[in-house]
């Protein structure tokens, strides 16, 4: 019966993250994209120090643990959703999904010089090689005549960055779980306190900048308002608990499948909702990336069942 529940968890979970793209684009047109961050980060953070009370479960009492688990909120959680916001701001939210996508091939890379037991081989190349061609592909939708000067791709390139921090610290929170034994809900608790803590500090410094200032929450469309409180609700404090649930039932390896489901989802709300064009380049782009997951995944897959350290949940997911 559990199981049945978990696999009904895991398309929910893939339902609920691929609907964060939408809901991110919908918010950037009114918010900056640390507001975003701030409003879904501070509502789970929220919800999460609630289960903490309720539970009675308390906060590390190692300082070091406390401060790796904070580094951890900031550079997987808080960096990376307002990247993805800012990059929403010019890029559709199903383009965002699947460049999103790449960060297991980020991963693959990064853990070959962070860890011994995780050297590239050529499948692993192989795959890599594919999700950057994708990449490439879905670029250069925004070429202009051919000519790549001609084109922003800042939005992407954002988008890419996000990829690139939810790698890296996909590896250092491997690290830091193994060295500490903290429990799940614990570590989303403190990352997710930490990151709020630090998306209020970059919605007052990024204006320095030239990025936009905070709005005022009672001045936001009821579309605007709406998506901001599904995505600290709904899309990050409830899915993190579904996240864990699944793991717990289905395994780190079976879990980490729904990274498949999620651009699927992203692409067709973007259509439906949104009217985004679905068009040959994304498609083909899409394929390539998925093609380049695919091929790794047995590997992968593998190395999760070797390593019984649960993983952080990241922004693939949504």
């Amino acid at each position: 019966m559990n199981k049945q529940r978990a696999w009904i968890f895991f398309w929910l979970l893939g339902l609920i993250w691929g609907s964060s793209f939408l809901l991110m684009r919908v918010g950037v047109v009114e918010m900056p994209p640390a507001q975003v961050t701030f409003t879904r980060v501070g509502i789970a953070a929220l919800g999460m120090n609630l289960v903490l009370l309720l539970t009675r479960r308390r906060y590390p009492s190692d300082w070091r643990a406390l401060l790796a688990l904070a580094v951890i909120g900031v550079g997987n959680t808080a960096l990376p959703f307002t990247l993805l916001a800012w990059g929403e701001q010019t890029v559709e939210s199903g383009v965002t999904s699947v460049i999103q996508a790449i960060t297991p091939m980020f991963a693959l890379v990064i853990a070959h010089f962070a860890f011994a037991d995780e050297r590239m081989t050529p499948l692993k190349v192989t795959g890599v090689l594919l999700a950057f061609v994708g990449i490439i592909v879905l670029t250069s939708r925004d070429f202009q005549d051919g000519n790549l000067l001609g084109a922003d791709l800042s939005g992407e390139l954002a988008i890419v960055l996000a990829s690139l921090c939810y790698a890296i610290f996909a590896s250092y929170s491997r690290r830091t779980l193994q060295k500490y034994h903290i429990e799940p809900v614990v570590v989303s608790t403190v990352t997710m306190t930490a990151a709020t803590v630090a998306a209020i500090a970059m919605m007052f410094v990024l204006p320095l900048f030239g990025e936009r200032p905070p709005v005022s929450y009672a001045a936001l469309s009821t579309d605007v308002l709406l998506s901001g409180l599904m995505l600290g609700f709904l899309n990050t404090f409830i899915a993190y608990l579904l996240f864990y649930y699944v793991i717990a039932h289905l395994g780190a390896s079976r879990t980490t499948m729904v990274t498949y489901v999620v651009p699927v989802v992203a692409v067709t709300l973007g259509a439906l909702v949104l009217g985004e064009v679905i068009d040959a380049r994304m498609l083909l782009g899409s394929l390539l990336i998925l093609a380049g997951i695919g091929v790794v995944n047995v590997r992968l897959s593998s190395l999760a069942r070797r390593h019984a350290v649960v993983p952080v949940p990241q922004q693939a997911e949504g």
